[in-house]
């Protein structure tokens, strides 16, 4: 299992790659490599959720599995005067990130590696934005909601992707329970955008 995106350290071969792109109008240039998540480019899902996102210029953010970056290096452009925690389990995933904050001149991030929310559970913030990692099981991305409502200060919100073949519904029912205030902010090519807003 450990050549999967969401083991520690994946063992496959190094494949290298460097993709330019502009996201919410700005460009970057981002370093992929194989054991990582959509390592041939930003996957659909997560241009989907960049597209959506709504930021205070100040915000704290969160993103969890942050994979090589480009929800949470997006995130940090948006909110410049924020900080953003970006927080993967894959090492190789966590060396690409912070790599990729250097390559675009980002500083105003935070780069870990973290079992779920292990090495962020004293923080408290005021987004977190996760394209969850549905290979890993539902247990795994029901903890991700779970927890990331403790982490979230009131009135924060959770910004969710996820397919609706994928357990989108499920998901969605399970957010409700949780927050309550859940709300489609919008759905492309079967991708839907959930943001619940912690009352």
């Amino acid at each position: 299992m450990s050549d999967h995106y969401y083991s520690q350290s994946p063992d496959v071969k190094h494949n290298r790659q460097v993709h330019e792109v502009s996201l919410r109008g700005f460009p970057f240039r981002f370093v992929t490599d194989a054991g990582v998540f959509s390592k041939s480019g930003i996957d659909y899902g997560s241009r989907v959720l960049i597209d959506a996102l709504e930021l205070k210029a100040d915000a704290k953010v969160l993103d969890v599995g942050c994979g090589y970056g480009p929800i949470g290096l997006t995130a940090a452009k948006l909110a410049p005067q924020g900080q953003v925690t970006m927080i993967d389990i894959n090492e190789r995933a966590v060396e690409l990130s912070r790599e990729n904050a250097k390559l675009n001149g980002i500083a105003n991030v935070n780069i870990l590696q973290s079992d779920v929310y292990e090495a962020v559970k004293e923080m408290r913030f005021q987004t977190i934005l996760t394209n969850p990692p549905i290979r890993a099981g539902k247990s795994v991305v029901h903890q991700i909601f779970e927890e990331g409502y403790q982490l979230l200060e009131e009135g924060g919100s959770m910004w969710i992707v996820i397919q609706k073949k994928q357990g989108a519904p499920s998901a969605e029912a399970k957010l409700e329970a949780l927050f309550g205030e859940v709300e489609e902010v919008t759905k492309d090519k079967g991708y839907r955008i959930f943001r619940a807003v912690k009352g």
